[in-house]
């Protein structure tokens, strides 16, 4: 079983990596930004140091550049030998009144959560499908990751271009489902709640995050573990092998 991760150096994505890594992943390839990657070699080389019988691989890529996405997906199927999966946890916020949005900052939420996840979704498509999954019948799973933001109005921050991009990731799931369950291949995507992860982190977000726990029937915050166990259903070959084009909503309600 071979993996992509987008994102696969931040907190969500090195948690997902340690749950496939301990369910039989044989080989991960971890795609992230440079500045990403940085912080998190201490944790990469944790898990490969648990895990020996495990190839992990460390590519740097911009997911919102079309022809890096290819080159490094190229590079990830030569490497691990074949593609099973593909998880996309690339994702960024912006919390900006909507008056105040500049074209610049929708277009980089935009690219990177919706766009980013869309071209590696393609590049896998053209790169490992066709040729093994499609060709060979043995299927496989993709996994984006959406937000609850693209079910609800988040509240009380203003971030309509992050709401409006994890929106089109929960269609581009049931889009892409439609036209690949021919092919065996099942495509779904997770919205989590807020999580406590580096994006809600610091002392300036603490009102906020007293605001989110109050209004959250469980009285707190996700863990990034409590996101794991969707994520293995959902790519495993037996216990999610009629799921497909579905959103799950992970947020303690």
């Amino acid at each position: 079983m071979q993996s992509v991760v987008t994102g696969g150096a931040g907190n969500l994505g090195l948690v997902a990596i340690q749950a496939l890594l301990e369910h039989g992943a044989t080989g991960i390839a971890i795609f992230d930004v440079l500045s990403t990657l940085v912080p998190a070699q201490s944790e990469i080389q944790r898990l490969q140091a648990e895990f020996p019988q495990a190839k992990l691989i460390v590519v740097e890529v911009d997911i919102t550049e079309d022809k890096k996405v290819e080159k490094a997906v190229e590079e990830a199927k030569l490497m691990l030998g074949t593609i099973d999966m593909l998880l996309c946890f690339a994702g960024v916020v912006a919390t900006t009144h909507a008056v105040d949005v500049t074209p610049a900052e929708w277009r980089r939420v935009l690219d990177i959560n919706m766009t980013g996840s869309w071209l590696c979704a393609q590049a896998v498509s053209k790169f490992v499908l066709q040729s093994q999954m499609i060709a060979q019948g043995t299927g496989g799973s993709i996994v984006f990751v959406a937000s609850m933001a693209g079910h609800i109005v988040l509240y009380p921050q203003p971030q309509v271009a992050y709401n409006a991009s994890k929106a089109g990731v929960q269609h581009m799931t049931r889009c892409l489902a439609a036209e690949w369950a021919r092919y065996g291949i099942r495509v779904n995507s997770i919205s989590p709640g807020y999580m406590n992860t580096i994006l809600n982190a610091g002392d300036s977000l603490e009102t906020l995050r007293n605001t989110w726990a109050e209004r959250n029937p469980m009285g707190r915050m996700g863990e990034p573990e409590e996101l794991t166990g969707i994520v293995i259903l959902l790519c495993s070959r037996v216990a999610g092998r009629y799921i497909t084009g579905e959103d799950i909503i992970v947020d303690g309600e």
